[in-house]
């Protein structure tokens, strides 16, 4: 099975005000040049303020890859300089023996201990899958200051394949996360799954729902935890070619029930590549690639009601300009403004549609206001996709784009 990257399918409706003032100052971190690694897809910040990220692919092994020349990929971290550069460190790189894991399509998450998760989209199972149903992996730092990778489960189909998304820790220690395909073998739709850890070291996997082509399809996007411990994400299909947001509820018995929170009809968006955030009163954010006014995607919000009904918001279109096609989650900051990326569209006059940072700020009227933060012109960056923006204690954001820098393999950025 090839690697599938996400395209994005058009449609149309309007809402929201638009500005196209660009804001933010932007510094390229690292540019990527291939044997470090290429296609970086999202970076965290641990407390210190190092940044720790994967590159889909690239490596030092990249020639004996099984993907092909692109290479396995890498987990790397970047360390700031009191002379204002970031050093770069790859800690692993995925290598051709695939049971390890190869191909890794989403960012990471830091124990208290900084040990490091994340997912591969192929390896593992070679022997079942091919090329491997994808995996779930732990790096730890040794004594002798060597990184070293554990694979924490092995998908073998029916409990989920090919995992886009990376994971989420619930406060008992447990990763949750979803897997693009896999699950039932009537569909072969995806799955939500958690992992638990034992005793013996050895990891637990519990298949918590399978999707079925009615209830969503094929989640590219990982999972996020409302205060009351249930669980949401996004579907980018289903078997009638919608996206959906769903709701995993955890029963008394243990069991997880799943409903579908909304159905995307295209006006109000459609291919949705990216997951949801939650308020602290309990409404969802999030962004579709496709649909809106016109067909460049949108932001919207969805608000609980009574008898577990929701109600959508488009809360801005986009029109090209301004972005398009956004892929990533939005980030929500403490005062209720969202941040996000759009994979292309924008308005640098050297490189019309490389993509876009964006705010959207609720003014006293209601409406949101989008505001453009920065213009992506290629050698800065081209193609924020997948990776979310994060923000340090300064409010500086951080994130990746897949394209672009001085070599055209892709970069970590940083816009004051």
């Amino acid at each position: 099975m090839g690697l599938h990257i996400p395209s994005v399918v058009v449609v149309a409706l309007l809402l929201a005000t638009t500005s196209i003032k660009t804001l933010g100052k932007e510094h390229v971190l690292h540019s990527f040049n291939g044997r470090d690694g290429s296609f970086p897809v999202g970076v965290i910040l641990d407390a210190a303020g190092n940044l720790y990220g994967t590159t889909t692919f690239g490596s030092r092994d990249s020639e004996s890859c099984h993907s092909g020349s692109d290479g396995c990929g890498t987990v790397f971290k970047l360390s700031p300089g009191n002379d204002g550069k970031w050093t770069r460190t790859v800690l692993y790189s995925f290598n051709s023996n695939g049971k390890q894991g190869s191909n890794p399509y989403a960012g990471l998450v830091m124990d208290a201990a900084g040990n490091l998760y994340g997912t591969t989209w192929l390896g593992g199972n070679v022997d079942i899958c091919g090329s491997g149903c994808g995996t779930v992996f732990r790096l730890s730092l040794a004594a002798n200051g060597k990184w070293s990778e554990t694979v924490l489960h092995s998908f073998h189909g029916k409990d989920g394949a090919n995992p886009y998304a990376g994971v989420i820790f619930d406060t008992a220690g447990n990763l949750y996360g979803t897997t693009w395909m896999g699950g039932s073998e009537s569909c072969d739709c995806g799955a939500v799954y958690k992992l638990s850890p034992g005793a013996s070291g050895k990891w637990t996997e519990t298949v918590l729902h399978s999707f079925n082509g009615k209830d969503g399809a094929n989640p590219y996007a990982g999972l996020v935890f409302d205060t009351a411990g249930n669980l949401y994400g996004t579907t980018s299909s289903t078997t009638n070619g919608e996206s959906t947001v769903f709701k995993l509820t955890h029963g008394a018995n243990g069991k997880w029930t799943q409903a579908v929170a909304h159905t995307f009809n295209g006006k109000d968006g459609e291919s949705l590549y990216a997951g949801v955030v939650v308020d602290a009163e309990g409404n969802l954010f999030g962004a579709a690639a496709g649909g809106g006014a016109y067909g460049d995607g949108i932001v919207f919000k969805l608000t609980p009601g009574a008898n577990g009904k929701w109600r959508e918001t488009v809360l801005h279109d986009f029109n090209g300009k301004d972005g398009a096609r956004p892929q990533a989650v939005v980030a929500l900051d403490a005062t209720g403004n969202l941040y996000g990326t759009t994979f292309s569209g924008g308005n640098s006059k050297s490189c019309i549609g490389c993509g876009t940072v964006f705010k959207l700020s609720l003014g006293a009227d209601r409406k949101w206001t989008e505001t453009v933060l920065h213009s992506f012109n290629g050698n800065d960056g081209q193609g924020p996709a997948f990776g979310n923006l994060i923000f340090d204690t300064a409010r500086n954001l951080y994130g990746t784009t897949i394209q672009g820098g001085d070599q055209g393999y892709g970069v970590v950025f940083e816009l004051k």
